[in-house]
């Protein structure tokens, strides 16, 4: 796995345990809800990296007998399990602390420790942001965010991305809860903020859900992949006609591809092969993830026999 994939999951990693631990002891001081809501929230967010760096790693093991195409897959599910997470642990506790503290409103503190700590968040969390999302923008390739999103297969990118996001805006609800609870001497706006906090995780969670859910069950590869290999076996001469090619991600950067093509007539067994050959480079050349193809041949030909060249 490219360190660009690891470098923004160890940035998001070590400063959310940082301001985790910060938000926790000013919580503990002032009585905050909207703290205590944002303590769980960084201290799930670090948990999620340790869970990317895990799927990262289980994703590159070899095949084995149990799995000849690879792990790749385990990245995403263990991106599922972070989603899972960030909503049980991450909305669901916020929006239930925020709930606590409407039926029982207590007075806040000094919010001086509060400011203190959401500012430093701010920092250690628009950092992370920054790493994060300058790595995304590398694959986005010109696409707005939304569809990036969308198409992104490296769910360790885009999750850090989105989890970033919701740190951002949980610490401007933060804010307002507690600057609104002092300085109209009303305590539940400050469970109110906590409830937001808690909805915004579980907005982001339900994003991760989708597009971790898509990449799981199997996606293809974007259009513009399809297209080029298509292109390649259509231009091959010694190819006499193609179907569209069947592709599905089993990793960011494992792309299996099932080709249904017939071959010139007049080509004997051997140029078949050698033909089957040369397609194989040429998809490669036009698509680096591709790491299998294979081919259903039309019957006007034999498929290769065993020992010769696999696909």
């Amino acid at each position: 796995m490219p360190n660009e994939s690891r470098l923004p999951i160890f940035a998001s990693i070590g400063a959310n345990v940082a301001i985790a631990a910060i938000k926790f002891t000013a919580a503990v001081v002032t009585g905050s809800s909207a703290m205590v809501a944002e303590g769980v929230h960084s201290f799930v967010d670090s948990l999620n990296g340790v869970l990317l760096l895990v799927g990262q790693a289980r994703s590159r093991r070899p095949p084995d007998e149990h799995h000849p195409f690879g792990h790749g897959q385990e990245l995403y599910f263990w991106s599922l399990m972070v989603a899972v997470l960030f909503f049980a642990l991450g909305g669901c506790v916020s929006v239930y602390e925020g709930i606590v503290h409407l039926r029982h409103p207590t007075p806040l503190g000094d919010p001086m420790w509060n400011y203190i700590v959401l500012g430093a968040a701010a920092l250690f969390d628009g950092a992370s942001f920054v790493i994060a999302f300058r790595a995304f923008r590398r694959q986005a390739d010109g696409r707005g965010i939304i569809a990036q999103v969308r198409r992104s297969k490296d769910p360790s990118i885009f999750a850090v991305v989105l989890e970033d996001s919701a740190d951002m805006a949980g610490i401007a609800l933060a804010f307002l809860g507690v600057w609104l609870s002092h300085h109209f001497d009303k305590p539940y706006l400050d469970g109110v903020a906590s409830i937001g906090v808690g909805l915004v995780l579980g907005v982001v969670a339900f994003v991760l859900l989708i597009q971790t859910k898509s990449l799981l069950i199997g996606e293809a590869a974007d259009s513009s992949v399809v297209d080029a290999i298509h292109q390649v076996v259509r231009n091959d001469p010694r190819v006499s006609s193609s179907q569209r090619p069947l592709t599905v991600h089993l990793g960011p950067h494992e792309v299996t591809v099932g080709l249904i093509a017939d071959f010139a007539p007049e080509l004997s067994h051997q140029e078949v092969v050698l033909a089957i050959g040369h397609l194989d480079d040429a998809i490669r050349d036009v698509a680096p993830d591709v790491t299998r193809v294979f081919y259903a041949l039309g019957p006007a030909v034999e498929p290769p026999q065993r020992g010769d060249r696999p696909s």
